[in-house]
């Protein structure tokens, strides 16, 4: 297995950059890990135990291991293992679930699956995460609406944690369970613990774009609560009882297949190596873009695992920067064109205020620029320059 370096100078365009840049790419992974995955996968091929196999136990317990959770319980996506958790702790109608209004559907979507009220809540300027201040609004406004507060969902969204520091004392003031939503920001710290350690429990996805991806959908719960691991492994396997065929509550089918538990491990050997090169990536966009874009702000107690690497302009230059990189073979990504408190499927639902000002504001003025651990020297230099160029610099 080759390292990172060895890898990026491996698949470095050529120098007349004619082929377009990979945003995320996964194919420089599949080189890194050789021959690994493929014997992983032809074990589980060969024993047939496509389903709860050895490789869906030992994932689990070195997920949990790596971060500093009691507990893993995997699951099909990082949609159900939101929805998991919602149905393990009973939420229902009548129930307020807290989200960051700038996020994936995701975070939302599993509420009304429940029966419960998503109320939607802003977010901070510099790290685009949960704002505490309209957190303790939205749950007044809950309360006012006769909504019983029940759970948070704090995103660590585009691989930063959320201020937990701020957020935990306001959730417990008010009783809420912390859902922590890591699903882009698994392998961050926060304080110095992991994501996967930090609040009642947290739900991780492994959606192959993720930092830890595998390939094709799957999904992880992490906690130290052993009651709630008990239920949850019930509900993902149909509500059952002591066998298949008793069924105490209702549940789903929500399975992380072995085959891809045997990716999974694959990866996460090589996890911590892959974070570090994120973050010199990172590091160099930053030095190289200050002068022409907001650049993203890492809070001093937080680590990120940049899932994204996002950039905020003035008003009316995302599409002509998005126009002039495409131009030279540099894709871009937009998360997200539309809070989710503007959003037609969720405009029904209540938030902070009439008004969300920064989640609405950013979602007119981010741009996402490639970002992954393979992202050779000469092609940041080429990104880093069609940027300046394309902003005037």
């Amino acid at each position: 297995m080759g390292s990172i370096k060895d890898i990026r100078a491996m698949t470095s365009p050529a120098p007349a950059f004619a082929s377009p840049i990979p945003f995320i790419d996964l194919a420089a992974q599949k080189a890194r890990l050789g021959a690994g995955v493929d014997k992983a996968v032809q074990a589980v091929l060969d024993s047939c135990r496509f389903v709860n196999g050895p490789e869906v136990t030992k994932f689990e317990a070195d997920l949990a291991a790596f971060a500093g959770a009691k507990y893993a319980v995997s699951c099909s996506s990082g949609t159900d293992a939101l929805a998991m958790l919602l149905m393990a702790w009973g939420v229902g109608p009548g129930d307020a679930v807290f989200c960051p209004a700038f996020t994936f559907c995701a975070t939302a979507e599993v509420v009304p699956w429940v029966g419960a009220t998503p109320v939607f809540v802003d977010v901070k300027a510099d790290t685009f995460n949960m704002d505490p201040a309209s957190f303790e609004q939205a749950v007044a406004v809950a309360k006012e609406k006769g909504l019983t507060p029940k759970v948070v969902i704090p995103v660590d969204l585009f691989g930063q944690p959320a201020d937990y520091d701020a957020l935990l004392p306001i959730a417990e003031k008010h009783g809420l369970k912390v859902l922590c939503d890591t699903a882009q920001g698994f392998g961050g710290t926060w304080n110095n613990k992991r994501t996967g350690s930090i609040g009642d429990a947290t739900a991780t996805s492994f959606f192959p774009a993720k930092p830890l991806g595998c390939y094709g959908d799957g999904g992880a719960i992490l906690t130290d609560d052993a009651d709630l691991v008990a239920v949850l492994k019930s509900v993902r396997e149909h509500g059952q009882g002591v066998d298949k065929y008793e069924n105490v509550r209702i549940g789903m089918t929500a399975r992380l297949d072995t085959i891809q538990a045997a990716v999974l491990l694959e990866k996460l050997a090589i996890f911590e190596e892959e974070i570090a090169a994120r973050e010199a990536v990172a590091r160099r966009y930053n030095e190289a873009l200050a002068d022409v874009a907001i650049v993203p702000f890492v809070d001093k107690r937080a680590t990120s695992v940049w899932a994204q690497y996002t950039i905020r302009l003035a008003p009316g230059l995302r599409d002509a920067l998005a126009k002039a990189l495409q131009a030279e073979g540099i894709p871009t990504a937009v998360y997200y064109r539309i809070a989710m408190h503007r959003q037609p499927a969720y405009a029904q639902y209540p938030a902070a205020a009439e008004s969300l000002p920064v989640a609405e504001g950013l979602c007119a003025e981010v741009i996402s620029l490639p970002m992954h651990a393979y992202l050779a020297a000469e092609t940041q230099d080429k990104i880093i320059a069609a940027v300046r160029r394309a902003l005037g610099k």
